[in-house]
């Protein structure tokens, strides 16, 4: 999968949503990847330890990251997740083995300590491949109406459907308005044909 970029590819919605999904997926990763090498480091674990729990970390955040947009608009907890497993699998997997194998390969990188500048060098060209690794991935899945784009439409049907319920609810309101505006116009108007009786007699 190779794109050639050009200046009509920088305003493509697609390139700006696989992007933007890209970086939920490398936010969460990096965030889980440094959260369980700390832990790792603090419980003087091996590499062979601590790699599998920055990698689950990476994996939780990543999810995270993706599934509370969906929860602020109001998509059940399921349905969110559901989709977000659909969507950012294949991307999460994508960055975590390119970053991975990066951080493998620069001698020193996984012994440097959290506190070597050589480890956060390292971690800075990972994630930045990773990055490079999975944007490619998130296109392809989203050219074929998966992936974010899943994530994206179930937002966007959410949005319409409350915006729906909120014109019916002022719809509503205004109707009751309306009929109470008749109603009191009615008993107004009784209220001042029996006084002009009354005076009458």
């Amino acid at each position: 999968m190779v794109f050639d970029w050009t200046e009509e590819d920088a305003v493509n919605p697609r390139n700006r949503m696989a992007a933007s999904a890209t970086l939920h997926c490398l936010t969460g990763c990096a965030i889980g990847e440094i959260l369980g090498l700390m832990v790792g480091t603090a419980l003087g674990w091996s590499n062979a330890q601590t790699i599998p729990l920055a990698v689950g970390l990476a994996f939780l955040f990543g999810y995270g990251l993706s599934t509370l947009p969906l929860l602020r608009v109001g998509v059940g907890f399921g349905a969110a997740l559901s989709v977000v497993f659909a969507a950012d699998t294949l991307s999460i997997l994508a960055m975590e083995v390119v970053d991975n194998v990066v951080m493998a390969v620069i001698p020193g990188a996984m012994d440097a300590g959290l506190v070597n500048p050589v480890f956060w060098l390292s971690m800075m060209l990972a994630l930045t491949t990773a990055f490079a690794a999975a944007f490619p991935v998130n296109r392809y899945l989203i050219d074929r109406g998966r992936g974010h784009a899943l994530t994206h439409r179930l937002h966007e049907d959410q949005r319409h459907e409350d915006q729906h319920h909120e014109d019916q609810h002022h719809e509503d309101q205004g109707r009751a308005s309306h009929e109470q505006a008749g109603h009191d116009h009615r008993t107004g108007g009784g209220a001042q044909q029996a006084d002009h009786h009354h005076e009458h007699h």
